[in-house]
């Protein structure tokens, strides 16, 4: 959430900031009802100074053994005004935060301006586009052809947009999660972890996935205070949730798979096909916990290790700047990574790399001491796919085909994968 310091100070510039996300924050209602919560705890704290004053009276009166009676009668009155106060006061702080918990971030000034995903700036290519000398087919053709992939079946086990993967797609799906993981603990000096696939709602909201602004649709169970994880960002940046790091402990960089949920009944008829748009789907995440001044480089950083494994696998990609009204809810500045498809022939999201800035820190209290003394300071997250499995099984299929049918296995995946070619 935004510091409510900040707010108080700057609620011009942070309205004209929520503006850029097409956002009309209601701030005056904000100012309103926190000078009423002052005026009211002052009110609370004049009474209840009375209130000891009288009561020292009271004592010496009846050390004394003197009447007291209408001082006791009075305070009675004046404990009751305390209560009333204090009750008002809740009830204030309780609408404050209901209107602090629904803004989102402020975009950072270099966050391109623009409503949504056709102002976002292109900010690189890697790789070109194949060049067929056959028609290429969608990797749900291929895949059905090969028998790797049978929507079918997921469809009667489960419902739609839930794909069985069989063989070889198996086999790919796994060593994906691997190579990626292996990477990034490898290479790249993360910390695997395997987190809860079920999370809670504090853990919802203090990641921002329960905001009437989060696009998601979440799978919930009926009679528990339980979601199915929607993404590994949720569980891994909870782990510190009320927590004070050490400055030395940082940066604190860890990488996890999950199976992850969504609904998105908002999506009906786009990305139906295939496995772009899955309502459960595998993810292998990256989360960084970072000091404050060091948070911008992270972000480059994390971005380039999602993008290594684009580049290991040889699949043409973009890396684009996402515009402040197609930023995701806790963002403070995105970068997306798209995959070319050739069924789309078009570039399409495979990760979604993001700093936060404090914002997630704020609503999770995760802060750090630091090391030269002062005063606990908010942490910084980041977060980012690397990458979305299935859609980059997808890429692989397409990007590799065939003109006979099979796929050839992106040098990088051989070894994972114990063959060179997938075929019938």
């Amino acid at each position: 959430m935004l510091d409510i310091k900040r707010l108080r100070r700057e609620s011009e510039l942070i309205r004209q900031a929520l503006m850029r996300r097409g956002i009309e924050a209601p701030l005056d209602e904000f100012i309103e009802l926190d000078k009423k919560r002052r005026l009211v705890i002052a009110e609370a704290e004049k009474k209840k100074a009375l209130r000891n004053s009288v009561s020292d009276e009271i004592a010496a009166l009846k050390r004394k053994g003197e009447p007291a009676a209408s001082e006791i009668e009075s305070m009675k009155k004046v404990g009751e005004e305390i209560k009333a106060l204090d009750i008002l006061e809740r009830d204030i702080e309780n609408q404050l935060n209901d209107i602090v918990l629904e803004l989102p971030n402020t975009p950072l000034d270099d966050v391109p301006d623009g409503k949504d995903e056709t102002a976002n700036v292109e900010i690189s290519r890697f790789g070109e586009p194949r060049s067929f000398n056959f028609k290429p087919r969608p990797h749900w053709e291929i895949g059905a052809g090969l028998g790797i992939i049978d929507q079918e079946r997921g469809t009667k086990v489960a419902e739609s947009r839930f794909t069985l993967l069989r063989g070889a797609g198996a086999r790919l799906e796994r060593s994906l999660i691997n190579f990626f993981l292996n990477l990034h603990t490898g290479e790249n000096g993360y910390t695997e972890l395997f987190p809860p696939i079920l999370v809670n709602s504090d853990s919802m909201r203090g990641t921002g996935q329960l905001s009437k602004f989060a696009s998601m649709e979440m799978y919930k169970l009926r009679d528990d205070d339980l979601y199915l994880n929607p993404t590994a960002e949720v569980p891994v940046t909870n782990i510190y949730r009320d927590e004070m790091l050490a400055e030395t402990d940082m940066p604190i960089c860890v990488t996890a798979y999950l199976p992850s949920f969504r609904r998105e009944a908002g999506a009906a008829g786009r990305d139906t096909r295939g496995l772009i748009r899955q309502h459960q789907f595998n993810k292998v995440e990256l989360v960084k916990f970072v000091m404050p001044e060091d948070s911008p480089a992270e972000l480059e950083t994390l971005t380039a290790n999602a993008e290594e494994i684009l580049k290991r696998l040889q699949l043409p990609y973009r890396k684009v700047a996402i515009c402040a009204g197609d930023m995701g809810f806790a963002a403070a500045k995105t970068y997306d990574l798209e995959v070319w498809l050739p069924s789309y022939n078009n570039y399409k999201e495979i990760s979604s790399c993001s700093n936060y800035l404090d914002f997630q820190a704020r609503r999770l209290n995760i802060r750090y001491r630091p090391a030269a003394g002062g005063k606990p300071r908010f942490i910084h997250t980041l977060n980012g796919s690397g990458l979305a499995v299935g859609r980059t099984f997808a890429a692989i299929i397409e990007n590799y085909q065939n003109e006979d049918g099979t796929v050839t296995v992106p040098e990088a995946l051989r070894h994972y994968m114990g063959m060179d070619l997938i075929e019938a």
